[in-house]
């Protein structure tokens, strides 16, 4: 009896070790690196530069019927995103390049985060915070670059991820916790 009971405390604990060990390898996985510090980053020499410039000392107006609360409020037209606290005062703005699959106006939960993957157009991506699915299954969320750059989508793929820079990423993912809210406008 004693060799009976000795096998299965061995097998459990072997299992329990392997079991330890894959989820860390996937936490491992998952996690940034060494995320960089905001105030160490340069910004990204725009690529496609904004349609027209706003005046960096007037904060950019939260669209009207944009909810209430503490929410992350993204605005499709004006391609620029904010990050409301509850007070409402002051919200942190900036601006985004879209993907070329946008979600429907309207109210969402952030649904699922990830700290560094590989994007649907194949680059590396951190900050990773999902918000919403198209039609057609294609999640559809705000990202970051690893690389800094922001280039315009490929038009002939469907893609849903909303890129910002790396500060901007690491802005909205201190912001954007699991079940924030996110406010889409046209």
């Amino acid at each position: 009896m004693a060799r009976s009971s000795s096998g299965i405390v061995a097998g459990l604990t072997a299992a329990a070790i392997a079991a330890i060990g894959f989820l860390g390898y996937q936490a491992h996985a998952t996690a940034p690196a060494h995320p960089a510090k905001a105030a160490e980053q340069a910004p990204p020499a725009p690529q496609n530069p904004a349609p027209a410039q706003q005046d960096a000392a007037k904060p950019v107006a939260l669209p009207a019927n944009s909810g209430t609360g503490q929410r992350v409020v993204y605005s499709v037209a004006q391609k620029r995103v904010w990050l409301v606290t509850e007070d409402g005062k002051d919200p942190k703005s900036f601006t985004v390049v879209p993907s070329t699959v946008n979600p429907v106006p309207g109210s969402y939960l952030v649904n699922s985060r990830a700290g560094t993957v590989t994007g649907s157009d194949g680059v590396p991506i951190e900050h990773v915070v999902r918000f919403a699915s198209s039609t057609e299954g294609i999640a559809i969320g705000f990202s970051a670059r690893v690389d800094g750059a922001l280039p315009q989508p490929d038009p002939a793929k469907k893609t849903g991820g909303i890129r910002m820079s790396r500060a901007d990423g690491d802005a909205m993912w201190a912001f954007a916790l699991y079940n924030s809210k996110v406010v889409v406008v046209p």
